[in-house]
């Protein structure tokens, strides 16, 4: 599309900023449905004759109230006035992550262990109750697919990458752009070759690194600004792309400027934020992980998220140099990987890719007291919010080890099939394939809507805030948006069934602050996430002020709950 790249002054955009999160807070829905699911279009539709409003968006007629939005500009202005704007340095902030307000609480952190990379929130008393303004310069974003290649740098103003990368082909500034080239540490001629590169490995079909749709989910560990990722969606295959705010801090931000599937993250003490058994494979490239500390806990957290089967690509100097410090972690590693009944799947050159089991069976051919030893039975693998990452295998369940792999169907179908693990949570085939329906039917009417409020290409990066089962995501599948799906914590076992359908997603409480640059996403969804907050005391205020952070100028806001919800927020 033809995007309009004129500079925008900081008040102008503020204005459009705000006017856009608050315009699209009314493109709400009075409707909310029962505890397992959103409700049923046979909900929807009772609701409808009861009121004699669309079943979807309210209104006594769809098309007056998109006119009665359009035309009611002064109540879209007046919320702003009372929120003031943050001071210009905060202009990159990300609460949670905030080492400064760290060290100026004197909170004691293991920097050996990365604990300084964790979330470490700030209390209520030191929280910023104002709105987080962009740099001076800043330009709405280039648009997908273009943003691939290209950014603004005035959105992103550091080029120390640039120049720190220069000879691996990161990233370049080229006048008013930061351009990139798709080059990584490991694989400089570009990330295209270097994955056909994997595949060949793998003796996988035409080398193709999906195999026929059997590796879709990936987990890209110290990920740079997310080429590999990038170059892996033209695979259908979708990474989570995750590296800390570290000295490279801003990676991840042009990752997501880029709209690159990415997040902030680190192995450090706590597990992430992903259910057990959620990714094909796993890929480091030179990542400069120790995965030999701590009884090899960081290769055990792996082996947690890795589906049965999967593999571990890694491309770094142990794989390769015969120098006496290198053949020692080699040696190391290859050690602890046999006693964790991994194999070497392939190795060539610069790259080793292991392969875990597909079933319980070689662990319990272990010697006794061979190290390390299993997760106990008490222990549940897919627990991850501020849970410590625990040196122990989790082996599968009885189903898993004997089906001999995670029963999943190849991408695309794996998309609407129901999951294996539907069980765990209680829920049956016909109410996942009920709540696909009725999401499709919601989508369809939010896109409708959302005609008279965007440009073609404009929505990219997409959250919805309170996933459940995915199907919000799932009806975006025609879409050329990325969709990153959240489950709250009080729903955190649904994300496994996220991970089944070939998507991907993380936990988060609401109470705090979501951990992302900002001005990183189009779109926010919040199904019911109002409700749940206030049922535990938490402060809505607090919740919008960090979705105007998280948004993107122009970005657009989708409210979902309950009626009293939705008028006291609007």
């Amino acid at each position: 599309m033809k995007q309009k790249i004129e500079q925008i002054s900081t008040p102008k955009l503020l204005r459009y900023f705000l006017v856009g999160i608050i315009s699209v807070l009314l493109i709400l829905s009075l409707y909310y449905g029962s505890s397992f699911a959103p409700g049923s279009r046979k909900s929807d539709e009772a609701a409808s004759r009861r009121y004699g409003s669309d079943p979807v968006f309210g209104g006594s007629s769809r098309y007056g109230y998109r006119a009665d939005l359009l035309k009611d500009e002064s109540r879209l202005l007046e919320f702003p006035k009372t929120i003031p704007i943050c001071d210009l340095k905060y202009s990159e902030l990300i609460p949670c992550l905030d080492r400064i307000l760290n060290y100026q609480l004197k909170l004691k952190v293991n920097l050996s262990l990365m604990e300084h990379y964790e979330r470490h929130c700030p209390p209520p008393e030191r929280r910023y109750n104002c709105l987080i303004p962009p740099p001076v310069g800043y330009k709405i974003p280039i648009r997908w697919p273009a943003s691939r290649d290209e950014v603004w740098k005035a959105n992103i103003p550091h080029t120390h990458l640039a120049k720190e990368k220069q000879d691996q082909h990161w990233m370049v500034v080229d006048g008013d752009k930061i351009k990139f080239p798709g080059g990584g540490t490991h694989f400089h001629d570009g990330a295209d070759k270097y994955i056909i590169g994997l595949a060949q490995m793998l003796k996988f079909p035409d080398d193709k690194l999906h195999n026929g749709g059997n590796i879709r989910n990936v987990l890209d560990v110290g990920c740079g600004v997310a080429s590999f990722g990038a170059y892996l969606l033209p695979l259908d295959i979708i990474a989570m792309s995750l590296a800390p705010n570290d000295v490279h801090e801003n990676q991840i931000q042009f990752a997501l400027e880029r709209g690159i599937p990415s997040t902030l993250g680190v192995l450090g003490t706590k597990r992430l934020p992903y259910p057990s058994r959620s990714f094909e494979l796993a890929h480091c490239s030179r990542c400069r992980i120790d995965w030999l500390q701590r009884d090899g806990i960081l290769l055990l957290e792996l082996d947690r998220v890795l589906r049965p089967g999967g593999y571990f690509a890694y491309s770094s100097p142990e794989a390769y140099e015969k120098d006496p410090e290198n053949l020692r972690i080699w040696n190391a590693m290859s050690n602890l990987l046999k006693r964790m009944c991994w194999r070497v799947a392939a190795k060539k050159g610069q790259t080793v890719i292991w392969a875990k089991p597909v079933s319980n069976s070689c662990y319990f051919k272990r010697e006794p007291g061979t190290q390390p030893p299993l997760c106990s039975s008490g222990d549940d693998p897919d627990a991850t919010w501020n849970v410590l990452m625990k040196a122990c295998i989790s082996p599968y369940s009885t189903k898993m080890h004997k089906e001999k792999g995670s029963g999943l169907v190849p991408w695309p179908r794996r998309l609407t099939a129901a999951s294996p693990r539907l069980e765990e949570i209680g829920v049956s085939p016909e109410e996942f394939h009920e709540d696909s329906r009725i999401w499709n039917f919601r989508v369809i009417e939010y896109w409708e809507l959302m005609k008279i409020l965007v440009e073609k290409n404009f929505i990219r990066n997409v959250m919805d805030m309170n996933s459940n089962l995915g199907g919000f995501a799932a009806a975006l599948k025609d879409k050329d948006v990325w969709l990153m799906n959240v489950a709250p914590v009080n729903m955190s076992a649904r994300l496994k069934i996220i991970y089944d359908r070939g998507l991907i997603g993380t936990v988060h409480d609401w109470c705090e602050s979501f951990s992302t640059y900002p001005r990183t996403y189009d779109l926010l969804h919040a199904w019911m996430v109002f409700s749940e907050i206030e049922e535990r005391g938490c402060s809505a205020e607090d919740l919008l002020i960090d979705m105007d952070r998280i948004l993107r100028p122009h970005g657009i806001v989708i409210i979902r709950d309950k009626a009293s919800i939705v008028k006291k927020e609007c």
